[in-house]
């Protein structure tokens, strides 16, 4: 007789140890022993998820269907019967087969009789098979939803993620590379001049990739990373949002800026002009809007062309309290040098001062840190001493078990609390030093170095000085990251057109 042979594992057993051969040499020995002549086999590990796509069970069916008559099959033989059917629409399909073309079932394991006694077996086996597969799918789905309630991404991680099995306090942490090339890929949609197309030439001419075997980021990929709120710290299942433990990539102003180019409710700058403080640098004081560049021509007496530039608010449906938010380039360039300067001492004997005063500051505290990590290894090896000569004295019998007990609970504690201190202690070295001098040198020269830029540096220095800038009617106001921040403290100012204080 000859038959055909069936194999199949889940992602999910394989993981578990379940195993193709085994299933093989199980229906072979059983071909063999009846005397069965195996006319050819097939063996897939596939999806057991509802809904997957069974194609290589597709194809046998298919295949038994069109060699039945021409191989002279008169069996499909499997392992157990939920190898071959994993629901009640696998069984009749595999008794449509046995009454259309005579082909019947055989397992190494399940036997079922002739007659109604045998079907009804079969039928019930096959039902049993169905619950399994159901419940299994219901327990995974239940053991998701709370990895997501936990703050954890399902599966594998997001494009600039890396999934980290080992590493259970943080299962989920950012790719060195890929996590570079979706902020840079926010930073360049939010400032409004690219579409999909140039987006990817961009990142395509920076050298970041996509994948290895297709490097360039094509429109899918790319519309469903700048969709994606896994980015700014959210994780989504089904149609339900759950904050996450794993590191946020972009900050959720960058990535409203790109929903609303997106959705079409900010208009993309042209690219072909370039507005150097457009593009989501700055936002309108009173709604919140982005603003936007634009040109005007004026024509002269003498037939020539004078161009102008200005920055508006980009809400075209202001209410009525909202004012007229609209800045010539050459004012708001003085209202940005002016908040430039307040990074600066402007006392040259002062900033003398300054500069050697940091350098001595973190001499002090390189030396305040070496000597707290001193002091803490040596409490920490007095500490092991002080375990070891307690359970010596407990074992002589100078001490009972309970002021042992008390005694190691309360040494563990003390050592716990040495190793955090140590461990917090931290460690200033030169390029720590170099660091904080090379920011100091360039707050202090951070408007000149804005004067002799070209427009992408100015966007830099911008972005590099400050957190939030927005435009009022005559006001600009810029939130300035550290320790920008802590300069400008020594003269609180505000910027204007009209150069007031």
């Amino acid at each position: 007789m000859n038959v055909v042979i069936w194999a199949r594992v889940s992602s999910r057993e394989q993981k578990e140890g379940y195993s193709i051969d085994a299933q093989l040499r199980a229906t072979r020995e059983r071909a063999t022993k009846n005397g069965w002549t195996v006319v050819r086999e097939f063996e897939v590990a596939e999806s057991a998820k509802r809904g997957a796509t069974r194609v290589a069970f597709n194809e046998m069916v298919a295949w038994v269907k069109a060699n039945a008559k021409r191989e002279n099959l008169r069996t499909i033989l499997s392992h157990k019967l939920d190898r071959i059917c994993r629901n009640m629409r696998d069984a009749v399909r595999m008794q449509e087969l046995e009454d259309q073309h005579g082909i019947s079932l055989a397992f190494v394991e399940n036997q079922f009789g002739p007659g109604p006694a045998g079907a009804l077996s079969f039928n019930v086996m096959a039902a049993v098979a169905q619950y399994y597969s159901d419940n299994l799918r219901t327990e995974v789905l239940k053991g998701i939803e709370e990895r997501c309630r936990q703050g954890w991404q399902h599966g594998l991680a997001s494009y600039g993620y890396m999934n980290c099995s080992d590493e259970r306090d943080e299962p989920i942490r950012p790719h060195p590379q890929n996590s570079k090339a979706v902020v840079r890929a926010f930073e360049l949609y939010a400032s409004g001049r690219h579409t999909f197309e140039s987006l990817a030439d961009q990142l395509a001419g920076e050298g970041y990739i996509y994948q290895k075997s297709n490097p360039r980021f094509h429109r899918t990929a790319l519309s469903r990373m700048l969709r994606n709120r896994i980015y700014v710290g959210e994780i989504r299942w089904g149609e339900r949002y759950y904050t996450g433990k794993h590191r946020p990539l972009v900050d959720r102003r960058t990535f409203a800026i790109c929903q609303d180019l997106l959705d079409g409710k900010i208009r993309r700058t042209r690219a072909k002009i370039d507005h150097a403080f457009a593009g989501g640098l700055f936002a309108c004081q009173h709604c919140g809007a982005l603003i936007t560049g634009e040109r005007i021509k004026r024509k002269l007496n003498d037939g020539g062309v004078r161009v102008h530039e200005y920055y508006r608010c980009a809400n075209n449906l202001p209410d009525e309290t909202h004012p007229t938010v609209r800045w010539r380039r050459d004012d708001l360039e003085d209202a940005i040098i002016a908040d430039l300067e307040t990074i600066r001492i402007p006392d040259d004997d002062l900033a003398g001062w300054f500069h050697t005063a940091l350098q001595a500051a973190f001499r002090n505290i390189g030396d305040v840190q070496r000597q707290q990590r001193i002091g803490n290894k040596k409490r920490a090896a007095e500490i092991e001493a002080m375990q070891e000569r307690l359970l010596n004295a407990y074992l002589a019998g100078t001490i009972d078990e309970a002021t042992l007990a008390a005694r190691q609970t309360q040494l563990r504690d003390e050592a716990a609390h040495v190793a955090a201190t140590l461990a917090a202690c931290g460690d200033v070295g030169p390029e720590d030093v170099r660091v904080a001098l090379g920011v100091f040198e360039f707050a202090q020269n951070a408007a000149q170095i804005w004067r002799g830029s070209k427009m992408d540096q100015k966007r830099e220095i911008l972005e590099a000085v400050s957190l939030n800038r927005t435009l009022g009617d005559v006001t600009l106001v810029v939130e300035k990251r550290k320790p920008f921040d802590e300069l400008a403290k020594r003269l609180s100012v505000t910027s204007s057109r009209d150069g007031g204080i």
